[in-house]
């Protein structure tokens, strides 16, 4: 069975700095909003999102500043999707490292909670990293059909 494509695309590239957490967010909540979600929708694409760029800058990079890539995508099933990439340090134990309360960054007070989180706002979670080479983090949400207004 062949992939589908999407009906569209975005990829952008910014520096593992805390501030582009908003900027991630309001990104994929923007991209998202072509397929008219509900709010509710749009608030969960954001949490995940900002989960997963929060995970990459302090986990992936921990003190040292590198690019993380946001990649956006639609689907004609209105499926949206979001990878979250890093080429920081990778995670050693990728199902460790996704039970709730497990945290590499004790001493910083880390809830070790990301993972759990955007699993519970998006309807699938895939996790693939190799220590030293980085992390993807690949969640998609199907959006509902909204009644249009007449």
């Amino acid at each position: 069975m062949a992939k589908a494509k999407p009906v569209n695309e975005l990829k952008c590239t910014f520096p593992s700095w805390s501030a582009n957490e908003a900027l991630a967010r309001s990104v994929a909540a923007s991209f998202a909003a072509q397929m008219n979600p509900t709010c509710e929708e749009v608030s969960d694409i954001k949490c995940a999102v900002s989960e997963a760029v929060t995970n990459a800058i302090v986990h992936g990079y921990r003190d040292t500043v590198g690019e993380i890539q946001l990649i956006l995508k639609l689907y004609a099933d209105r499926t949206f999707s979001a990878e979250v990439r890093d080429r920081g340090v990778g995670i050693r134990d990728v199902e460790e490292a996704m039970r709730p309360l497990f945290t590499t960054d004790p001493e910083h007070e880390r809830s070790g909670m990301g993972f759990t989180i955007i699993e519970n706002f998006t309807d699938s979670l895939r996790v693939v990293s190799s220590p030293g080479k980085g992390t993807r983090v690949i969640m998609k949400k199907k959006l509902s059909m909204l009644p249009i207004s007449k």
